[in-house]
């Protein structure tokens, strides 16, 4: 448990981005003066995340002087392109606290963190615009990472009738549409700060994106993440328990049912299946158990954490296609992408 909290204080304190910036290395005294800490603190910080790999010391006459490793400048640094920044506050400030409370964690789990009800799983993520944009800003993040992460070798196998172009690829971004006609449509449910719709239409030149959020999203995406001069992505503001989902060819729910229990992700399935066009189809983007749920250790992790945080689970393939079929869909393919999110692709 304390390893994390060593990471997420560094990243919160700037000790990462101070380094960078400074371009030399710099004593855990320069560190603590230029970061308004106690220069025992300090020390103690830098000492950790060198022992986590996170720093990297040398001994001189002046004493220790700290630099920055590779993993800390390309992840944990604000400035770089792939930063986790954001989804480490995110995990330090709202995560966390709800797993103090596991051994409690039968839905009173966030009462207890936050005083927000566990029926709204979303209250704790959202109970700011500070918190807001922090989450979103963190699934952000993770597209800099996974979002081209393709490999030749792990694409579905389709029939002629749903061919893809280009070829559908096993990344869990989901840029994904059908090749005929050439122009096309597709929807992000709970689509947030913009990044996936932004990889998607780089991808597909003739498509066009509407993500689909909350009115209060899809104000701060609007204003802090998606360019509005963007003509191929349009916004959709709604609930899509208790709004109407618009029409498009692809629905993409990426890390969205394994918020949910089983009858919610029936009654959302089935609301898409109907809005969805004839031979258009649904891509859900999961972290997939084993079959006798034995692994994936981190998937058992991630359902521990819907535990703590949400009302839903992680869930197998065949759980998932059961969840398909019940709302029409067939012709199902799943993908395990051997990454941190697989595949299931089901057809209307």
């Amino acid at each position: 448990f304390p390893y994390p909290q060593v990471m997420f204080t560094a990243c919160e304190l700037g000790v990462f981005d101070l380094l960078l910036e400074s371009g030399e290395p710099l004593s855990s005294d320069a560190i603590a003066a230029c970061l308004s800490t106690s220069t025992m603190g300090m020390e103690r910080l830098l000492d950790a995340c060198v022992g986590l790999k996170l720093l990297a010391v040398e001994m001189t006459q002046k004493g220790a002087l700290y630099r920055n490793t590779e993993i800390s400048n390309i992840y944990l640094t604000k400035s770089s392109p792939k930063s986790q920044y954001h989804i480490m506050m995110y995990y330090s400030n709202t995560v966390y606290l709800c797993w103090q409370y596991l051994t409690d964690a039968v839905r009173n789990q966030y009462e207890r963190a936050f005083g927000i009800s566990s029926k709204d799983p979303f209250g704790a993520m959202y109970r700011s615009e500070e918190e807001m944009l922090k989450f979103m800003a963190g699934q952000n993040s993770v597209w800099s990472i996974c979002g081209k992460d393709q490999h030749m070798g792990s694409k579905f196998t389709l029939p002629a009738s749903m061919r893809l172009n280009p070829p559908l690829p096993a990344w869990f971004c989901g840029g994904i549409v059908f090749v005929a006609p050439l122009t096309f449509c597709f929807a992000l449910l709970k689509g947030g700060g913009g990044a996936l719709a932004q990889e998607c239409v780089s991808l597909y030149p003739n498509s066009t994106v509407t993500i689909y959020d909350l009115p209060e999203v899809v104000q701060v995406a609007k204003e802090q993440f998606v360019f509005l001069e963007e003509p191929k992505i349009s916004f959709h503001k709604g609930d899509f328990f208790n709004d109407p989902i618009p029409e498009a060819e692809l629905y993409i729910l990426s890390k969205i049912l394994h918020d949910w229990d089983d009858d919610k992700c029936k009654q959302l399935l089935a609301k898409v299946y109907k809005a969805c066009k004839q031979g258009g189809g649904v891509l859900l983007v999961e972290s997939l158990l084993n079959e006798d749920k034995s692994g994936p250790l981190e998937t058992q992790l991630y359902s521990m954490n819907m535990l703590v945080q949400t009302e839903g689970k992680e869930r197998t393939a065949a759980q998932y296609i059961k969840l398909l079929e019940a709302a029409g869909f067939g012709v199902i393919h799943v993908k395990r992408t051997g990454k941190l999110y697989d595949a299931v692709l089901g057809r209307k």
